[in-house]
């Protein structure tokens, strides 16, 4: 979408329009964490079968890949800004073509958590470094919101979303389940090879041990990643709680949250909450919605091959209406202002998907599957882009990126508590009793977000801050 409008750089060079050979490495480094979160959900039933474990095991392989995630999205992003976004899509194709060789020729299931952490870490580079690469057009053509060109990246990584299940199916039933790890490498090396060819070099990096080191708060990330670990350890073993792990994350939880008071430059600044109670509430919504949203992604597709004694590819194809529906809803609603009326809507209509899994059994007809994945879809196209909404009218405008940061680590937040969720309630073995009992604690979760809706009368004044920018939509 060309520009007209001419505007000169801070070099003196002259630009009109943004830069398209940027969209390709843009939008294929960002898709690579998308996919790799919905294509396992379809893998986890053979991974389990291949290797003998059970569903109680085989759920570290979603859980590693968003812990990685969530410690290392806010890394790479501070490292984006200081050594430039060429620098960081590189390596981080670099560890997405390892995780790929790693996943594909693992000779054991600890192999597959490692491969599927390189993955967490890896892909976590794509998406910082194509909004900073946004940014710097902006800044070039001197237009400052490239509308079109965000909605190519959210288009790019929800429609990838939709069709990771389908695409994992499909690959699952040609070559194996290893075919979903092999995946990264030929993406890996077109991450490679675009980036090489078309993104510009980045200027020298400054001085690592009196610049960076400080500003990277090695403390922060360490009680942080050791926090996030220990919880989701005694979260994968409730059938007999590791208490000590329990009281691990909460002394480290604590620890953090006294260094990132402390800190100059904190890692996750936790002075955006400070005072901000609408803001909170947002996050909280944000943790219950994703916990319901990952809880069916993962736990329905293993019941659909498992249970309901389907293969990879059906299951595959039996999620589409989900996410089909789920970018009908934010296509259409998504011009509209209005943020309290979609989470109250969205929140309902989860209730309503999440008890439907209570009249699912073994022998349940198709069209009723599908009927439960259409309503399903329904808050998942309204809760997503109204908390992002929220977020950005919500927070301070100075400390607007780091709110947005820690939205995405509580969504990782709430995949980890479903992942979590479904291994206790599983167990060794996908039945229908075990679905029942998942969605039974999906409905009490999105009843939980209902109340804290309805009750958030904040809300109600939000649209009155101001208007928010063009959307995007993170898988």
């Amino acid at each position: 979408m060309p520009y007209r409008r001419r505007a000169r750089r801070s070099d003196g060079i002259v630009g009109s329009a943004f830069d398209r050979r940027l969209i390709p490495p843009m939008v294929i480094g960002a898709i690579l964490n998308p996919v790799n979160s919905s294509i396992i959900a379809v893998s986890l039933v053979p991974i389990g079968a291949a290797f003998g474990v059970p569903p109680s095991q085989t759920a570290w392989l979603v859980s590693a890949l968003y812990l990685a995630t969530a410690v290392g999205q806010p890394v790479v992003g501070r490292l984006v800004d200081l050594f430039g976004p060429r620098r960081l899509y590189l390596i981080g194709a670099v560890l997405t073509l390892a995780a790929g060789v790693v996943g594909t020729a693992a000779p054991a299931f600890g192999w597959l958590i490692a491969a599927r952490v390189l993955l967490g870490l890896g892909t976590c580079a794509g998406y910082p470094s194509a909004m900073t690469l946004i940014r710097r057009e902006a800044d070039r053509t001197g237009h400052e919101s490239p509308a079109g060109v965000l909605t190519v990246l959210a288009i790019s990584t929800q429609t990838i979303s939709v069709v990771g299940p389908t695409i994992g199916g499909l690959l699952i039933g040609l070559a194996g389940w290893r075919a979903t790890l092999a995946v990264n490498v030929p993406l890996a090396i077109a991450s490679l090879a675009l980036a090489l060819a078309r993104l510009p070099r980045d200027p020298r990096p400054r001085g690592l041990r009196r610049e960076v080191l400080p500003v990277l708060d090695l403390p922060g990330m360490a009680l942080f990643a050791g926090a996030l670990t220990a919880l989701l350890v005694f979260l994968m073993e409730l059938q007999s709680p590791p208490w000590a792990a329990l009281a691990g994350a909460v002394i480290l939880f604590a620890g953090f949250a006294v260094r990132e008071r402390r800190a100059a430059v904190p890692f996750i600044d936790l002075r955006v909450l400070g005072g901000n109670v609408p803001l909170v509430l947002t996050y909280l919504r944000v943790v219950l919605a994703q916990t319901v949203s990952y809880a069916f992604l993962y736990g329905f597709t293993q019941w659909l091959e498992d249970g309901r004694g389907l293969t990879a590819t059906q299951a595959g194809l039996l999620l589409l209406p989900v996410f089909l529906v789920g970018i009908v809803v934010s296509t259409t609603t998504g011009p509209r202002p209005q943020i309290r009326g979609k989470l109250v809507v969205g929140a309902l209509t989860q209730v309503a998907g999440s008890a439907l899994l209570l009249l699912l059994t073994g022998t349940s007809a198709i069209w009723t599957i599908v009927a439960v994945t259409v309503v399903l879809g329904i808050p998942q196209g309204l809760n997503n882009l109204a908390n992002q909404n929220a977020v950005y009218l919500q927070a301070d405008p100075e400390r607007l990126g780091g709110s947005a940061g820690l939205m995405r680590t509580f969504m990782y937040l709430g995949a980890i508590i479903a992942s979590a969720a479904n291994a206790a309630l599983f167990g060794d073995r996908v039945t229908t009793t075990g679905l029942h009992d998942l969605a039974a604690f999906a409905v009490a979760v999105s009843l939980a977000l209902v109340v804290v809706t309805v009750a958030d009368r904040s809300l109600a004044s939000t649209l009155s801050r101001r208007q928010p920018r063009p959307q995007e939509t993170h898988a």
